[in-house]
């Protein structure tokens, strides 16, 4: 009986294999970092920015419907931490520990805002934000605006803001979920990402007053 012969490797199909692996190893890589920036969304995605192009000048309304800019807050470091009053879980938490990581900061606190920026403007008026607002640190500010205001800060910051509809026939804001840091200079200076353990997040707002 003939023997069995056993076809030789073909090198171009292995070339491709180790192309393809390749490629998803980096697709992983880049997604990784992305998360790490706290730049993709609890159910939802979006492209990594230019970190030097995170932030930007921006007009809004605090809660006490008084129009306010980028310019009433210069000179301090800033924390900033996009979401909506109507979210289940995200923002009522990061809220909460904001206030615990305020009061961790002790008098280094004074030298940072802290600010939540509404991604759901056409539910989250003035008066809705201090509602919401009321049940968490008194030092968080709260801002709101117009669609196209919020839109705008949406697009400077290079965070995302998506809504969602839901089977109820309601719908939901689907959104990143890190809190940016900027320095006294308004220089983008990283996040406190959603995961992160208090003594992290206190460092990292510690780092930026420093």
């Amino acid at each position: 009986m003939a023997p069995i012969k056993t076809p030789a490797p073909n090198p171009s199909s292995n070339r491709g294999l180790r192309f393809a692996i390749w490629g998803v190893a980096l697709v992983v890589i880049a997604l990784a970092g992305a998360m790490s920036l706290g730049l993709v969304p609890l159910g939802g995605m979006t492209g990594s920015p230019n970190v030097g192009t995170i932030g930007g000048p921006f007009t809004l309304v605090n809660t006490d419907g008084k129009t306010v800019t980028d310019a009433d807050f210069k000179g301090k470091a800033r924390a900033m931490f996009f979401g909506f009053t109507h979210c289940p879980d995200v923002c009522p938490t990061t809220l909460a520990d904001a206030g615990n990581w305020l009061n961790a900061l002790g008098p280094k606190a004074n030298d940072i805002d802290f600010i939540f920026v509404s991604v759901d403007p056409s539910r989250d008026t003035p008066q809705q934000m201090k509602d919401y607002l009321s049940a968490f640190d008194p030092r968080i500010i709260g801002l709101t605006g117009s669609q196209a205001e919020i839109d705008k800060a949406v697009k400077e910051f290079r965070v995302y803001a998506r809504k969602v509809e839901t089977s109820n026939g309601d719908y939901t804001m689907d959104h990143s979920a890190a809190v940016l840091l900027f320095d006294r200079n308004g220089t983008f200076a990283g996040t406190v990402d959603f995961n992160d353990p208090e003594d992290k997040a206190v460092a990292k707002l510690s780092k930026i007053v420093s």
